[in-house]
């Protein structure tokens, strides 16, 4: 037996290590490590609640907005407290917003890169890969001259010896399988989506001031609408900016981003049998309609619930107050509990204790039978549960969503596989190229509907009514919810005499990367790894290609250092 340690895992948000027992070449067993405490929940105690957003929405600095909506949402139900529909509808807006921006960006700019070998692009020929894109889609960048260009760019790249961010790759691995055309295709992509995420993000400045960090404000959206004279608003020219964003953004998806995941994905097709996990998928639901009249969870685009062991036939409900459901455990984290290690807490009873107890650095190997985790484990009535884009179609088609159904059913008829090919790391893939589709379309009805009510002469996007703490009880407690990008997120909130008395946050990655709880139960990563044939143990390409389709989201931080904290690149921009 022999052990693969990949440590830092890049092209990631946060620090994560992990470290793979092999069998074979065969990965027997592997544990997923958070390297890095968070620990701002403890630096919440005892502020004001309608603070929280802004201290909380540090916790990532990718997904920007997230923790700001599960922080004002937390807040709103401990305390009752309606939102007018345009906020609503605001925040649906921007939300989803993150989510095509996201996932644009997580497909080339940190996954790609697994599948699109960069350095064989440059034996490409540029007409070749002309005709090849003009098969694929009507994307106006497709001429020979045009792919000639980015092949010199991309000569003059790495013949400058500056590899830059695509340094250390495992250039010319045998996993890698696609021709040089479409390798130089890819390539081109990964250029063009670094400007257009630049321009899709002025929506979130739009309505929320800036990117990154949007501002946000309890009781709903922190900007006035409408008019055309106002300084402060975003008024009628603000608003048809959005909608050309809107229209960018789709527009990019359908001729770009789709065609580009189905012609990779035929190349490796045998990535639908492999990184499974744990099979069982939770989600929290998103995107509330204010003007369909359901109640709280019939208005979700995407809906709340729970699948256990693949089975569609039967969604099981979540209750995000319910104690005896969501449940962190750390008898394999580097936490104090002050019932005992062995004994879950629900959110509201939660406790962020550190206790390091791991080796000094630097090590060789974590104890995966003791702690080696700054990840909880969170358990769903005891179960691990995976969470994201996977999670959230499985639950859209499972509730008879018919534009998935459809979506889902097309794709794997045009990649000739089955349906439980979605239960793998290139289903994972595929699942968020299709919701990317589903929600940029979804974003237009939301616009309309924006527009619609500002027709109607209503323009109201704050509620004042509960804003000041003389209106709220000594004692209350809220959880909040929202589906980021990386899957589902809630924020716990207690209050007492007004101030913030305990708050905890379990995000996506927790549950995705959490370590093994009190009965041993692996997380999403550690069983997904499990069966991977390791081609080369010093080039461990499929263990980056599973981890990463989780699009793992650790913490906020960069640190480019060796053992004795000296840099290892120095990069000149020029």
């Amino acid at each position: 037996m022999s052990t693969i340690v990949v440590d830092p895992v890049t092209r990631i948000e946060g620090h994560l290590r992990i470290e793979a027992e092999t069998e074979n070449g065969i990965i027997s067993r592997a544990a997923s490590t958070g390297t890095m405490l968070r620990g701002i929940e403890n630096v919440l105690i005892g502020r004001d609640p309608r603070d929280a957003w802004a201290v909380a929405q540090r916790i990532c600095g990718v997904c920007t907005l997230v923790h700001g909506i599960a922080s004002v949402r937390a807040v709103e139900n401990a305390l009752a407290y309606p939102i007018p529909p345009n906020a609503e509808l605001i925040r649906n807006l921007m939300i989803s917003a993150q989510f095509v921006h996201d996932h644009v960006m997580h497909f080339y700019h940190l996954h790609a890169m697994d599948w699109v070998d960069v350095v064989s692009a440059l034996s490409a020929d540029p007409q070749a890969a002309a005709d090849l894109q003009q098969c694929l889609s009507p994307w106006p960048n497709s001429s020979a001259s045009y792919f000639s260009d980015v092949k010199q760019r991309l000569s003059g790249f790495i013949g400058s010896g500056q590899l830059g961010i695509f340094a250390n790759g495992y250039w010319g691995h045998p996993e890698y399988k696609l021709p040089p055309e479409l390798n130089l295709i890819a390539f081109a992509h990964y250029l063009e989506a670094l400007d257009w995420q630049r321009k899709v993000a002025r929506l979130h400045a739009l309505f929320g001031g800036k990117n990154p960090h949007p501002n946000f404000i309890v009781g709903g959206a922190p900007c006035a609408l409408g008019g055309t004279a106002g300084a402060t608003a975003v008024d009628d020219q603000g608003l048809a900016l959005v909608g050309e964003i809107i229209t960018d953004m789709r527009r990019f998806v359908d001729e770009v981003y789709i065609p580009d995941t189905l012609a990779i994905a035929r190349y490796y097709k045998d990535w639908a049998q492999r990184g499974e996990g744990v099979g069982n998928f939770m989600t929290y639901g998103e995107f509330p309609d204010p003007l369909s009249g359901a109640d709280e969870m019939g208005r979700l685009f995407i809906p709340r619930g729970v699948i256990l062991n693949r089975d569609l036939s039967t969604i099981h409900p979540v209750d995000l107050s319910d104690e005896t459901q969501i449940q962190e455990y750390v008898s394999h984290s580097w936490y104090n509990y002050s019932g005992g290690q062995d004994q879950p807490l629900h959110p509201y009873a939660g406790e962020t204790r550190p206790n390091y107890t791991g080796p000094q650095p630097p090590y060789d190997n974590l104890a995966m039978d003791q702690a080696y985790s700054w990840l909880k484990s969170p358990r769903w009535k005891g179960k691990p549960m995976e969470v994201g884009p996977l999670a959230r179609v499985l639950m859209l088609y499972a509730s008879g969503h018919e534009t998935t159904q459809t979506l889902v059913n097309e794709t794997l008829t045009e990649l000739k596989l089955p349906l439980s090919a979605l239960y793998s790391t290139l289903g994972r893939v595929a699942a968020r190229t299709l919701e990317t589709k589903l929600i940029g379309d979804q974003m237009a009805v939301w616009y309309d509907q924006l527009l619609g009510n500002l027709q109607s002469g209503d323009s109201r996007t704050h509620n004042d009514e509960l804003f000041y703490p003389d209106t709220w009880p000594s004692s209350a407690q809220g959880a909040g919810y929202t589906e980021a990008p990386r899957g589902a997120l809630a924020h716990w909130i207690v209050i007492q005499d007004r101030r913030i008395a305990n708050y905890q946050a379990v995000v996506p990655s927790t549950w995705n990367a959490g370590p093994r709880d009190a009965q041993g139960q692996e997380g999403p990563y550690e069983a997904a790894l499990k069966g991977h044939r390791i081609h080369d143990p010093q080039q461990p390409l499929e263990i980056l290609r599973t981890i990463h389709s989780f699009d793992p989201c650790l913490a906020c931080a960069v640190h480019l250092m060796d053992l004795d904290g000296g840099s290892q690149i120095r990069v000149t921009v020029s």
